[in-house]
């Protein structure tokens, strides 16, 4: 007998969506000489890609430790993706910025989310991607949606 969609339970369908869309941006990034990428790339990109923060800054964005989000920190600086500077307006922090290869790895993986959601739309078309949409930000919550950290992810 054969499966349709309407017989998969809907959590694991979504975890199976996210992991597909995750695999292929990562192929999509490797094919572009992006080969080592981390967990968390993407949230400390495009966080950075807003505005430079502090690792404490970072961690309350990442609802993670001061402790994670320092190793995290370590791990992308080694790899080229993120810089400390000194805050200019205080002597004792150090403000992360994105690197100038930061900057393009962000610029790639926005091209790559724009041309994902086109190739969607132009599978199913843009209905039934706007009524996905629409799911997912009620399943997110308004609130949480509309906080600038997730602004600053849409392209």
């Amino acid at each position: 007998m054969a499966t349709t969609s309407s017989d998969l339970d809907f959590g694991i369908l979504l975890v199976l969506a996210d992991q597909e869309f995750v695999r292929d941006l990562r192929a999509t990034l490797a094919g572009q000489g992006v080969d080592e990428q981390g967990r968390s790339d993407g949230f400390v990109l495009r966080t950075l890609g807003m505005a430079p923060t502090t690792v404490s800054g970072l961690a309350e964005r990442l609802e993670i430790s001061k402790q994670g989000a320092g190793q995290i920190v370590d791990d992308m600086e080694r790899r080229g993706f993120i810089e400390r500077k000194p805050d200019p307006t205080d002597g004792r922090a150090r403000l992360l910025h994105l690197s100038p290869r930061g900057k393009e790895v962000l610029a790639a993986a926005r091209r790559f989310h724009q041309t994902y959601e086109r190739r969607l739309r132009k599978i199913h078309g843009d209905a039934a991607i706007d009524a996905v949409r629409s799911v997912l930000v009620s399943m997110v919550g308004e609130e949480r949606s509309a906080t600038p950290h997730f602004r600053a992810l849409l392209f």
